[in-house]
């Protein structure tokens, strides 16, 4: 009896053993029959520098229902480089049978290009990096650094984004930062050659527009410059650029013997609303000097054949280009 109750007893203990061992292999067939979602996402075709990122990159789809979160978000706006990495971690709705997926792609980031920006040829330039990873000339005129280009950076020096507003209304009633396109165009060309426009609201703002080491120019610092060129009479031909690749006509005082090469980039708001106008025609570069009431200064210069530029007071709304200078 003895011994049957030890076999009995050790048969009890392998049945246990054995059903313990068929409870675990269901479980580990209840975990491994979860599947993961089939993510299609392909590399995303070249963005310009500025360029926000959208839909048109962020556009991973699955073969199941469930929530993509992107890494860069949607808005984000990246810096100038190869190969960088785009993320997206899929959340399917059926977690019982799903898992959690994630897939990465490539995008590349470019600097655009000019159309045909004419530099005085006789004149060594230097060069400078904004915090967007945008390249810029940079000239010597008396004892000051200018940018030879205009800005075009879509973030301040702290890396927040200066928003882009493309309706006139929404710019025109505007008491704070912003930027735009002219005419909101997106072709890269024109934004390279003609930079970007700002309100004054995004130049005063203290997260710095300027990249480190440079900064928006005083009107007491423009008045350096144009009295250094003979005074705003004869400044403006000898900072404009030559001939009629940008400018509509030939300008018999225009010299860019300073080697600033200013451009007729345009302005917003010139009929006091958020209308845009003067592309080819004319000018504004803000300051960062207030000016009277509601408005702050700027030095502006026009197609007229003549050397001439002038300071004036605009509306602290308007949208004008920005010149910076060396620290």
């Amino acid at each position: 009896m003895k011994r049957s109750a030890k076999n009995l007893i050790i048969l009890l203990i392998g049945l246990a053993v054995v059903s313990l061992a068929n409870s675990c292999k269901k479980d580990d067939s209840s975990s491994s029959s979860k599947k993961d979602p089939v993510i299609t996402w392909a590399n995303p075709a070249d963005i310009i520098v500025g360029t926000s990122l959208t839909a048109t990159q962020l556009n991973a789809t699955a073969d199941v229902p469930g929530t993509f979160v992107y890494t860069p978000a949607i808005g984000a706006v990246l810096n100038v480089g190869q190969n960088q990495d785009l993320k997206t971690d899929f959340t399917p709705a059926d977690a019982a049978n799903y898992n959690i997926v994630s897939k990465t792609v490539k995008i590349n980031v470019t600097a655009p290009t000019n159309s045909g920006i004419i530099f005085n040829p006789n004149l060594t330039y230097g060069s400078m990096t904004d915090q967007d990873g945008n390249v810029y000339k940079t000239i010597t005129i008396g004892t000051q650094t200018w940018m030879a280009e205009n800005l075009r950076t879509v973030k301040y020096r702290n890396g927040d984004p200066i928003p882009e507003v493309t309706d006139n209304t929404a710019w025109f009633n505007l008491l704070t930062d912003a930027y735009c396109n002219y005419k909101n165009t997106a072709n890269s060309d024109t934004i390279n050659t003609y930079g970007r426009l700002y309100n004054w609201y995004a130049v005063s703002d203290s997260r710095n527009i300027a990249p480190i080491g440079w900064h928006v120019p005083t009107d007491a610092e423009w008045a350096t410059l144009t009295t250094y060129l003979g005074g705003e009479s004869v400044a403006g031909g000898k900072m404009k650029e030559t001939g009629i690749t940008h400018w509509p006509w030939v300008n018999p005082y225009a010299t860019n013997e300073s080697g600033f090469t200013a451009l007729p980039s345009g302005v917003r708001g010139y009929n006091l609303h958020g209308d845009f106008g003067f592309l080819g025609l004319g000018l504004g570069y803000w300051s960062s000097t207030p000016g009277y009431g509601s408005s702050a200064m700027d030095l502006y210069m026009d197609a007229a054949a003549n050397s001439n530029c002038y300071s004036s007071s605009r509306s602290l709304w308007m949208g004008f280009s920005i010149r910076c200078v060396k620290d």
